[in-house]
């Protein structure tokens, strides 16, 4: 472990320009150099010119899967080559000091691991919620100061806040258990800091395509041991580029809606004797249709159609792309965006007619995209992106209408990334 001055010098002299471009990509190489220095300098400035170390956690895409993951379904995700960085200075102490661009969170002392009712929906609550599973599960955690920065989209449908939990369990444990808690551990920790202690109802794919790194393929059916699959997906052989739009509708205050689409299917599921939709049929559901209207209401019936359609999409999905059918993996994606508006209803705020940016965007997409190309909404819904497959000569004609509507810079085209949450070095 380096001093911070020595690290900037390292990063100066090219000394992590291999990890950059694992991570980034060779084209973006210097624009790591650049950003990295300027970690150095602001955690400098903080903590002072002490031992530290870096740390990065990827933002990620969901490809298949739109709310299945919390009921035990199938998902295809990625993670994707936009992050968090930060620089870590151990502190041998209780206290966790989180700083990020212009942010600064509450000091959190980890000695005390209690659940705080008044720490909900905070960075605070994230923090002691993931030092709890590690302490829970038996392993170390000890205290440190973090300067981070980060270029994943806040309610972008990328996961920010699951990068920022994989970001702190990877901390965790590279720096305080030799880095021995495996991705999925992580994830799982995340997971519980979200449900217990920030209060908010999640599924575990976020956090996975986070730890893991890559294009996976994620069947959940076995809540302690989800099989992971990782598959090659090369978009550039496809001839396709994947592209995250920004429609400037974000998702603050609106984690009772997401909580509602949970919430919704286990009651569909408990009319029909079982704690999630992954464990009853199509069969099962339409026999049980007339009773779930009446004690749960029709939509909590059009959700938990969508599920057991969906987490079926997912295999396909998987199936078509090891099959290098471009095509049908494309119909299968059109098919899932159709059926999140149709059914899971996560595209708009129910009440809210002035407000539909998701909608305006998907409306967009068909425009430009025609019968070529898919795009579905993004990640929870209701807010965010929406992301498009979209053929390379298109990508021109796409963006520029895309930003012409949701101003310029909306509309990202990405990369995967192949590594997920790790030390830098």
């Amino acid at each position: 472990m380096k001093a911070i001055s020595e690290l900037k010098q390292d990063v100066i002299n090219g000394v992590f320009d291999e990890s950059f471009a694992k991570l980034y990509g060779t084209e973006g190489i210097m624009y790591a150099r650049n950003r990295y220095s300027h970690l150095c300098d602001e955690g400098k400035a903080r903590f002072g010119d002490k031992e530290a170390v870096f740390f990065s956690a990827p933002g990620r895409t969901e490809v298949g899967g739109n709310h299945t993951d919390h009921q035990l379904g199938r998902v295809l995700a990625a993670s994707l080559n936009l992050d968090i960085a930060a620089v870590v200075v151990p502190s041998h102490d209780n206290v966790v000091t989180y700083t990020a661009d212009e942010f600064k969170a509450k000091p959190v002392d980890i000695s005390d691991l209690a659940i705080h009712p008044e720490e909900k929906n905070t960075t605070e609550s994230l923090i002691r919620g993931i030092a709890a599973a590690f302490v829970n599960h038996g392993h170390k955690v000890s205290g440190f100061g973090c300067y981070a920065e980060s270029d994943v989209l806040p309610g972008s449908g990328m996961s920010s806040s699951a990068a920022f939990e994989v970001l702190i369990g990877t901390i965790f444990s590279d720096l305080f258990n030799d880095g021995t808690i495996g991705s999925t551990d992580v994830a799982k920790y995340g997971q519980y800091a979200e449900n217990t202690y920030f209060m908010k109802a999640s599924g575990l794919m976020d956090q996975m395509a986070c730890a893991t790194g890559g294009f996976v393929a994620i069947d959940f059916y076995d809540r302690e041991n989800p099989v992971i699959e990782h598959l090659d997906l090369d978009l550039d052989v496809m001839g396709y580029d994947l592209v995250i739009t920004d429609c400037k509708a974000s998702h603050a205050d609106l984690s009772d809606e997401y909580s509602l689409i949970p919430t919704e299917m286990k009651e569909a599921a408990a009319v029909m004797g079982q704690e999630v939709l992954s464990r009853v049929s199509m069969a099962d559901l339409l026999s049980h249709a007339v009773e779930i209207r009446e004690k749960c209401g029709d939509r909590a019936f059009l959700r938990a159609y969508h599920f057991l359609n969906e987490t079926a999409r997912a295999k396909e999905e998987k199936e078509a792309l090891q099959a290098k059918d471009v095509q049908r993996f494309l119909d299968l994606v059109n098919e899932s965006g159709r059926s999140s508006f149709m059914y899971l209803q996560n595209v708009k705020v129910n009440g809210d007619a002035k407000h539909q940016a998701l909608a305006v965007g998907l409306a967009l997409s068909e425009e430009v995209l025609g019968k070529e190309g898919a795009f579905r909404v993004h990640g929870g819904g209701f807010a965010g992106t929406i992301q498009a497959f979209v053929p390379k000569h298109l990508t021109g004609k796409y963006l520029e209408t895309l930003d012409g509507v949701f101003g310029k810079g909306s509309a990202h085209v990405l990369r995967i990334r192949s590594i997920g949450g790790c030390q830098i070095g």
